[in-house]
Order: C-alpha cells, then sequence, then structure tokens
C-alpha cells in the first residue's frame, strides 16, 4: 500500500496543476512591462524623410554662404529598445557622438551600436547620403522588429562646432499596433564638447565636457552666438522628419533615392525671420575742429556689425557730433 506522504505529494501536485491551469486560462494575452514594449505581431516597413529648413531667409544670421556652406551630414539613425541610447539631452556625448558632431565621423557611432548589437539592445543600422545645401531632403526605408521598436538618429549641420540635429527613442509602436505615421519638426542642439558660438567658429574643445542641450533663440545668451534672436520666442524649425508606414506587398516597392522628394510630401514654408540691426560701440571723441569758444565740433563713430534683413530693425546713425569743450581744442595753426 501507498503511503499517505505519497498520497498527500500527489494530492498536491493534482492541485498545483489544476491552479496553473487556470491562471492561464483567465490571465489572457501577456501584456508590455512597459510603455517602451511592443506586443505588435510581426516587423513594420517604413519610409523616413529627413528634410532640411536651413535658409537664409529662416536663420539669417551668419548664415554660411562658403568655405563651406550650409549643409547637412548624412543621417544616422538605429532601431533600438530601452536599454540603448544613441544620444540624450541632458547627458554627456559618447565618444561616438562627439566625433560625429564635430567632425561628422561615424565610425565611432557606428562601433558603439554594433557593440550594443551583441546583447540585442540594437536591431538595424541605417544612414543616407549627406544634403550639400541647407535645403534639400534624404530618405531610407525602415524595417522595424517588436523587440526593437524605437528609433533614434542623428545628423550634423555643417559647419558647426560641435551642432545636430536628432530625435532620441521615439517609439513607432503603440501597445500591439504600429503607428501609421510620425511628423516631428527638429531644433539644434550642442553636443557639449566644443565652446564655439559660431557656424565657423574654430576647434575650442570644452573642458570638462557638458551636457548634451538644446540651442535656442536666447540660450547659449550671448549675441554673438549664431542662433541668438531675442526676438524670437523659439527657432523656426531647421529641420523635419516624416515617418510613413509602408504596405508590404510581395511585389517588392521602388526604393526611394536620396534628394528625390515624394509626391506626397511638399516642402514647408516658414516666415521669414526678421534680424535687427547691430552695431559696435561708440569710438573716443576727437579732437574738436574749428574755434574753442564757440562754433568748434568733435566728432565719433560707430560701425555696423550685423546688417538688418527680412524687415528687421534698420541700423541707427553711425556717427555723431557735438561742441567743443576746451579741454580738447586743437588749434589750427
Amino acid at each position: 500500500m501507498m503511503s499517505s506522504e505519497h498520497l498527500t505529494c500527489g494530492w498536491l501536485q493534482q492541485l498545483l496543476v489544476v491552479l496553473l491551469k487556470l491562471c492561464l486560462t483567465f490571465a489572457g494575452p501577456l501584456r508590455p512591462l512597459n510603455g517602451t514594449q511592443c506586443a505588435a505581431k510581426g516587423p513594420a516597413s517604413y519610409i523616413l524623410v529627413f528634410t532640411g529648413h536651413w535658409s537664409p531667409q529662416a536663420f539669417p544670421k551668419q548664415y554660411p554662404l562658403f568655405r563651406p556652406p550650409a549643409q547637412w551630414s548624412k543621417l544616422i539613425a538605429v532601431s533600438h529598445n530601452q536599454h540603448f541610447r544613441l544620444w540624450e539631452e541632458g547627458a554627456q556625448a559618447s565618444a561616438g557622438v562627439q566625433n560625429f558632431a564635430e567632425l561628422g565621423l561615424t565610425v565611432d557611432l557606428m562601433k558603439e551600436a554594433k557593440e550594443a548589437r551583441k546583447s540585442r539592445s540594437v536591431g538595424a543600422m541605417y544612414r543616407t547620403a549627406g544634403i550639400p545645401n541647407g535645403i534639400g531632403h534624404s530618405s531610407t526605408e525602415l524595417l522595424m522588429q517588436p523587440r526593437n521598436s524605437l528609433l533614434s538618429l542623428m545628423v550634423k549641420m555643417i559647419p558647426s562646432p560641435d551642432w545636430f540635429v536628432g530625435v532620441d527613442s521615439l517609439n513607432l509602436c503603440e501597445g500591439n499596433r504600429w503607428k501609421q505615421g510620425v511628423t516631428i519638426d527638429l531644433q539644434p542642439y550642442d553636443a557639449g564638447t566644443d565652446s564655439g558660438f559660431t557656424f565657423s567658429s574654430p576647434n575650442f574643445p570644452t573642458s570638462p565636457a557638458e551636457n548634451i542641450t538644446k540651442i535656442t533663440s536666447q540660450m547659449p545668451n550671448h549675441p554673438a552666438n549664431s542662433f541668438y534672436y531675442p526676438r524670437l520666442q523659439e527657432l523656426p524649425p531647421i529641420a523635419s522628419i516624416r515617418i510613413t508606414r509602408q504596405s508590404r506587398s510581395p511585389d517588392r516597392q521602388t526604393p526611394m533615392s536620396n534628394h528625390i522628394l515624394p509626391n506626397s510630401i511638399s516642402p514647408q514654408r516658414f516666415l521669414a525671420t526678421p534680424l535687427d540691426c547691430e552695431v559696435s560701440l561708440w569710438s573716443s571723441w576727437g579732437l574738436c575742429l574749428g574755434p574753442c569758444s564757440r562754433g568748434g565740433v568733435r566728432h565719433r563713430t560707430r560701425y555696423i556689425l550685423l546688417r538688418p534683413a527680412n524687415a528687421g530693425i534698420p541700423c541707427p546713425e553711425l556717427e555723431e557730433q557735438s561742441e567743443c569743450v576746451p579741454h580738447s581744442c586743437m588749434r589750427l595753426q
């Protein structure tokens, strides 16, 4: 005969099996642990179009016309999960981000992504060709997987000390569905590794390095900064991205070439940014010319630092005169 211990053990095992079946029956499908996880069934194909809006009308201050003219580097994009960050506002730039933001080099940035790929934190890496003008388009096809539904990208502004535009951890999945499309206006960021104020500033390393920050119309708060427009509440978009989901049919779609804008996408028009005149400080007063007692005059001058554009405030007078004072007279021989 079986002992009472064996009978009790068998009864407990059967009870556990029944309880487990009940749990599986009423639990329903598994849900993502947090908002960054995707429960979509299967991958999704997208077309990403990057558009540069960097024009002399929207950004007239110190607009680069030559050596080199305003242009965009190649676009670097990475699909990943919540365990990877290509770049992050408020955090320090990695070596790869620094080399890309300062020099446009992608080697270290790609190495960082490939290293994260070993742990499956990164899915795929994409790139487009650069754009030789401030206004233009580039595009690439994306294949997003549920396990790596986040998208990050960077494009360097050329010329600039360490400025770029980008997207950090954009989730193209909502719960168990892929988004149909996303459009985002982009603003410039400072990588925090070079202290230059203007587009063509010479190399001036920031030591110690600072965090990545967004550049605004009033930050950095310095008149010499190329993006300093104190009359504006915010800068107009300097670039934008449009991500559109594609239907994947058995017949492969024709890939989109760089700089070719699809008919369904039209370039955006932005109001011209007014640029006020900026002048230097007054020079010191010159010596008086004419009689020392009455009728003599003295002069001082200033010069234009920045000419107005797009209906900005015109320049004030550049020369001023006043009556002589006895101690500054010059007697004519």
